[in-house]
């Protein structure tokens, strides 16, 4: 089985992305605006590319990047692919879209985007990830995430298949993909923090009206320095404070020494000024 891979954007140089880099940034930060942009550009890439070309008439099954209880940004790309993608499937008269999860077990903090290759599958080969063999029988495979840079993930998926004898045709598909070897791996931190330099960067996305929580944005709160923290929950709805509490805890970052600071004071702030909501 050699999977086909297909990314909308090929960035071979690390001024010209081919894409808004402040736009990619909200993106990772939970702009769910920008996720729909993305999600629909790469479904038209896509079927311009490689539908309208091949006769595909399977089952067609879609799968997000892995995670445990919080999605990844790349999820709520994935919705408004799908979105797009089901309604050139029905003008077709084929299947549409069908979804699976790959279920994620993470054993690490650190900022994927600094690392380098080597220094990135180090870290996520003590990942576990886990999906429902039985129900992608007979099917066709689109793995989606955002951004192929080293292809670390890739291989932990691939590897993945390999361990649960997938025969299916996979797809990986992605919205941009760093094809340059020259360029440094670090260059995805430069695009994740192109918008975000601090925590009071967050919140034109927050009260932007169109955003979502993810595994990025939750982390990095809990991270920020305590002060900051502080001052950033003064500034946020009760109803923003609620899910962070509480999707911290889905994820265990409740247990993470290096936000145990942030996530004791979150757990208090909610306790004394919005008991009830607990």
């Amino acid at each position: 089985m050699i999977p086909y891979t297909y990314s909308l954007h090929k960035i071979s140089d690390a001024a010209d992305f081919g894409f808004d880099a402040h736009d990619y940034s909200r993106f990772k930060f939970g702009d769910d605006a920008v996720a729909k942009s993305f999600g629909k550009a790469l479904a038209e890439g896509f079927i311009r590319d490689v539908l309208e070309v091949n006769d595909l008439n399977e089952q067609i099954v879609v799968i997000s990047s892995p995670y445990c209880f919080i999605p990844t940004a790349t999820y709520a790309m994935k919705t408004f692919f799908v979105y797009h993608l089901n309604h050139w499937l029905a003008e077709h008269n084929k299947l549409v879209v069908q979804e699976a999860k790959v279920h994620r077990t993470i054993t690490y903090k650190e900022d994927y985007g600094e690392l380098s290759a080597d220094e990135r599958l180090k870290l996520i080969g003590n990942d576990s990830f886990h999906i429902d063999k039985d129900f992608l029988k007979d099917k066709v495979l689109f793995f989606l995430d955002d951004i192929k840079i080293t292809g670390s993930h890739e291989k932990m998926i691939l590897k993945m298949v390999k361990e649960y004898g997938l025969k299916n045709d996979i797809f990986m598909l992605y919205f941009a993909e760093l094809v340059n070897n020259d360029i440094h791996p670090k260059i995805e931190n430069h695009l994740n923090y192109f918008k975000v330099k601090s925590i009071f960067d967050l919140n034109e996305i927050i009260k932007s009206g169109s955003f979502t929580f993810n595994t990025r944005i939750v982390k990095y709160i809990l991270n920020c320095d305590f002060n900051s923290f502080n001052i950033f929950l003064e500034q946020q709805t009760e109803q923003f404070i609620y899910s962070l509490y509480h999707l911290a805890i889905g994820n265990s970052y409740h247990d993470i020494e290096s936000y145990e600071q942030n996530f004791t004071h979150l757990k208090k702030y909610l306790h004394t000024k919005y008991y009830n909501l607990i």
